[in-house]
């Protein structure tokens, strides 16, 4: 929630530190406490503690380019979480997951266009991960992921788009025949980018779980970038001694 420079930036084996906020593994669960200032136009503290406990860690990584400038790290796709933070209502445990991109170069150098998706089911979970490359091929691929983490990449039914966002990016995932996805729940909504909970049918079984699209045509425009500098509130450090 907030941009940094580099001194505030912490780590150990175990533990990833940016000014107040942090994120530690026990060997068990990822522990992540969070001490940060909400963006414009609520401003308030956002404080307090997420507990992700993996049902099982994957060692599956993705490439998302050719030249594999781009990959995405599933490391728990199926999980529990508890969210503990410090404001009325915002205390709740239920399914969750855990994952990272990493990158040489910016997004938008590569992509133009892409929309990710992770949807348990009773086997676990499948995602889905399909983009628009700036050299105009497509990545389009699914991935099962079994109870114990053991993944298997996968058949699904073809993109279907569907209503698109609050500020009319672009939506799509996959569907079976005749039936069309819907949003149950908006999570974030900006003008190039939209997550959100999505329910769908994927192979017969109905499935509802977190949904993303990303408009690199739409971020990388020169009107667009600046408004990250308002939303994201920017600090040069940290002190040594508030950790």
């Amino acid at each position: 929630m907030t941009d940094r420079g580099r001194e505030a930036l912490h780590t150990t084996p175990d533990t990833f530190q940016v000014g107040p906020s942090s994120m530690h593994w026990t060997g068990k669960d990822l522990i992540i406490d969070i001490d940060e200032i909400s963006s414009p136009p609520i401003i308030s503290r956002v404080k307090g503690r997420i507990t992700v406990t993996p049902h099982a860690l994957t060692s599956v990584e993705l490439p998302l380019t050719q030249d594999g400038t781009h990959v995405w790290r599933p490391f728990a796709p199926s999980s529990v979480i508890k969210v503990e933070l410090e404001a009325n209502g915002w205390q709740w445990s239920g399914h969750g997951y855990f994952d990272a991109n990493f990158g040489t170069r910016a997004l938008e150098q590569d992509f133009s266009f892409w929309t990710w998706g992770r949807y348990p089911t009773k086997d676990g979970a499948i995602c889905i991960y399909d983009a628009v490359r700036r050299d105009g091929s497509t990545l389009d691929t699914a991935i099962a992921f079994d109870a114990d983490g053991r993944a298997t990449v996968t058949d699904a039914p073809p993109r279907r788009r569907f209503k698109r966002s609050l500020w009319q990016v672009m939506r799509e995932t996959r569907a079976d025949s005749g039936v069309m996805p819907k949003q149950v729940l908006n999570m974030l909504d900006a003008p190039f980018y939209s997550r959100s909970a999505v329910r769908t049918q994927i192979n017969g079984e109905v499935v509802t779980g977190v949904h993303e699209a990303l408009d690199l045509n739409r971020f990388a425009s020169p009107l667009i970038k600046p408004m990250l500098a308002v939303r994201v509130p920017r600090r040069r450090g940290w002190p040594e001694q508030q950790n």
